[in-house]
């Protein structure tokens, strides 16, 4: 048992409670919310949206061990839960979710093959949830927030692996030379 949690940090936990934290506190909104306000009208007010969700937020945990199962099962998560459930309101942890799962594989992907692969993913998760958020009039109205937030993310994560990466080899940058 102690073999799945290897490698997991304490900010993994972290992110993963918050994550699954307002995953649920949303989720429940969704249950007892009136589609009154909302632009579309709720497809269900059932309580098994709540534990399923979990299914798309806990993956996260597991970032640092393999990045793209995690950006895959999430992906095929969300997918799944949009299908089951339809039109109710996601965006606001998946869109956090999507932002913290591109840093991810910013700085955890390694190849440029495997960070094109989980950055599509992330796209496809992001474009999946937005085309049935009850929140959300259109897909095209969020696109200004998800597609550069995921781009910005992704570049901190390059940017901090970068510099993980020179200072395990002992390459000093530039800037810190001239500061010597």
């Amino acid at each position: 048992m102690n073999d799945i949690f290897r490698g997991i940090r304490p900010l993994d936990y972290v992110l993963a409670g918050l994550m699954t934290a307002a995953g649920v506190l949303l989720m429940v909104g969704n249950v007892a919310a009136s589609d009154e306000d909302l632009p579309h009208a709720l497809s269900t007010t059932s309580w098994a949206v709540v534990p399923t969700f979990l299914v798309i937020t806990l993956p996260i945990l597991w970032r640092r061990r393999n990045i793209l199962a995690v950006v895959g099962i999430t992906t095929v998560a969300t997918v799944a839960h949009v299908l089951a459930f339809g039109w109710i309101t996601r965006c606001g942890v998946l869109l956090p979710l999507g932002f913290a799962l591109a840093y991810a594989v910013g700085r955890f992907g390694g190849a440029w093959r495997n960070r094109l692969f989980g950055l599509a993913a992330i796209v496809v998760l992001e474009l999946v949830m937005l085309a049935r958020d009850a929140s959300i009039d259109t897909v095209a109205s969020a696109l200004p927030v998800a597609l550069p937030g995921i781009a910005l993310f992704y570049g901190a994560g390059v940017l901090v692996q970068n510099r993980v990466s020179k200072h395990a080899t002992g390459t000093v940058p530039v800037d810190q030379r001239l500061a010597a």
